[in-house]
């Protein structure tokens, strides 16, 4: 899943990547190109996606809410749909933070 900002973050590596390549740039002038278009933290990332997570649920639950009191423009299928989808999204985030703290342990269980 690709969204438009990962594109245009990668638009512009592309371009920068070209520009230096078409003409002669010191090693200096490479490394500060590449700062500029620096890729967005983990911490970041992982951040918007427990907001999404978070998003998801709380429209899946306000599906189910409309359903059950009897709104007519909301489908069954439409509420288990968001239901999964924000299943979904909740157990991979949960496996994310686990390989993380599993990662962790690894790292600490390192003879120095």
């Amino acid at each position: 899943m690709t969204t438009p900002v990962q594109m245009n973050s990668l638009l512009q590596q592309m371009r920068d990547m070209q520009r230096i390549a078409s003409r002669d740039v010191s090693p200096q002038e490479k490394l500060n190109t590449s700062d500029q278009a620096a890729a967005p933290s983990f911490s970041n990332m992982f951040s918007q996606a427990l907001n999404q997570v978070n998003e998801m649920q709380k429209s899946s639950s306000a599906l189910q809410e409309s359903y059950i009191r009897g709104d007519s423009g909301v489908d069954i299928t439409r509420v288990m749909v968001a239901s999964q989808k924000a299943s979904i999204g909740f157990q991979a985030v949960v496996q994310v933070r686990n390989k993380l703290v599993e990662a962790y342990k690894d790292v600490m269980n390192m003879p120095v």
